[in-house]
């Protein structure tokens, strides 16, 4: 009995020491990265120690709960905003009166001020293959000679890349590149090369677009409307940086990924104008690179595309007739490209089809959205292109629209995006040291950058 008794005394005293251990564990865990938070304070914590912006392996996520689901949101002192759920495919917020109607007219301002251009229009099918022809009249030798920089009778992947990289694409475009790159890839005869025999047929395969796969959504974007950009950062208007900080306070992202995105974009649409359904971000491969991490990019990526994880949408004015921001196929079963053609009409036309959108938004001052444009990869990091997240403008009937859009831009491999963080560390503290041993001009100070 004694020794029974002693075998269970024995037990609890271990039960009690493993308990304490864990507990204890768990304090200096929680404590330690609260306190960390506290002595960076409110404007250092997307920096690390040394003043560098942070990297987090992970990205904040709000939850939608159910469509009608309404949450508070704290986001300015002494008051509580309301954001209620609109769609779950995409992930869709509505914040009303998230900025004032003040602060709508001082954007709108800022935006006149600075100036506003066309917005650039990407042409019909028909109109993009005649524009697509080259300008000058090259035979098939003359374009391989072109391609062959090293002038051995032969095509090597890096000579096709070294070519993607001209911005002016006036006689070869990234998609005849592509194609080019592929028929080099599956080329039978000597592996990784193109002979000029084995060329002629793959570049007269790259002269006729009706022969390819239908062009994506993205190529046939359209739009018409004005717009001008707005810098954000140090110098920029103090609505502007509020803005900013709302962001910053509703997404829960680090400060740090917030300001080293795109500046602000304000849009003008008059009577007429629209723009038809796109995605704002693209599906991420092999063959493109980052626009905003380029600097510490994929330097063989044919192209360039922009990686923005979320938007944000601000209503700077009402609308008397028209102008809904359109999601075609918000919380549908399935997305299928195939089914955007319904009774011949194209739904992501939204001069024609805007009617038959599944979730409307009639334009109202100062209301926000908010939407993911990607889903999550299950480890906290941003995941494959949301599908959903395909939306556009209706045509405006009756008054002006004015609207300014925020992205958030990540990259989808989280080492990229710290390196370029890192790389944009580094030339801000370079540029800081030259500053401070030249001499400021005398009236420096009064700048301010729109």
């Amino acid at each position: 009995i004694c020794s029974r008794a002693y075998f269970v005394v024995v037990m609890v005293f271990f039960h009690v020491y493993i308990l304490n251990v864990i507990g204890l564990l768990l304090y200096v865990h929680y404590n330690n990265g609260s306190e960390d938070l506290e002595r960076l304070g409110p404007g250092q914590r997307g920096q690390s120690p040394s003043g560098q912006p942070r990297c987090s392996r992970s990205l904040s996520r709000l939850e939608g709960i159910r469509v009608g689901h309404v949450q508070p949101v704290s986001l300015t002192p002494h008051r509580t905003h309301q954001m209620r759920t609109i769609s779950l495919k995409p992930l869709i917020f509505e914040i009303p009166s998230f900025l004032t109607e003040e602060e709508c007219r001082v954007v709108v301002q800022l935006a006149q001020l600075k100036g506003l251009m066309e917005s650039q229009t990407v042409a019909s099918t028909l109109e993009q293959e005649e524009s697509n022809q080259p300008l000058l009249s090259l035979s098939t030798e003359e374009v391989f000679s072109l391609l062959d920089l090293n002038q051995d009778g032969l095509i090597q992947k890096e000579e096709i890349v070294s070519h993607s990289r001209s911005q002016d694409g006036t006689w070869l475009n990234p998609e005849r590149l592509r194609q080019i790159l592929t028929g080099l890839e599956d080329s039978p005869a000597v592996l990784g090369v193109l002979t000029l025999a084995d060329f002629q047929h793959v570049y007269d395969l790259s002269q006729h677009p009706m022969q390819q796969p239908k062009k994506n959504l993205q190529s046939r974007y359209k739009q018409s409307s004005k717009h001008t950009w707005l810098y954000l950062g140090p110098g920029a208007h103090h609505v502007l940086h509020t803005l900013r900080n709302r962001v910053t306070s509703l997404t829960r992202l680090p400060p740090g990924l917030v300001e080293l995105s795109e500046p602000l974009q304000v849009i003008r649409f008059e009577q007429g104008d629209f723009s038809n359904a796109h995605h704002d971000s693209s599906p991420s491969n092999a063959e493109t690179a980052c626009s905003h991490t380029r600097l510490a990019g994929n330097k063989s990526a044919l192209s360039e595309v922009p990686c923005r994880y979320l938007t944000m949408l601000f209503y700077l004015s009402s609308v008397e007739e028209g102008g809904e921001s359109t999601f075609p196929v918000a919380d549908n079963r399935t997305y299928e490209e195939q089914a955007l053609v319904q009774d011949g009409v194209d739904l992501t036309d939204t001069q024609e089809a805007c009617d038959r959108g599944n979730l409307r938004i009639k334009p109202t001052v100062g209301t926000a959205l908010l939407w993911y444009n990607h889903l999550s990869d299950g480890r906290g990091w941003m995941g494959e292109l949301d599908e959903y997240s395909l939306h556009g403008d209706c045509p405006v009937k009756r008054g002006l629209k004015w609207v300014a859009h925020s992205w958030v831009n990540v990259d989808p491999d989280p080492q990229q995006q710290a390196r370029y963080q890192r790389l944009v560390a580094q030339r801000h503290h370079a540029k800081a040291g030259m500053e401070e041993h030249s001499q400021p001009l005398s009236h420096s100070n009064l700048h301010q950058d729109l």
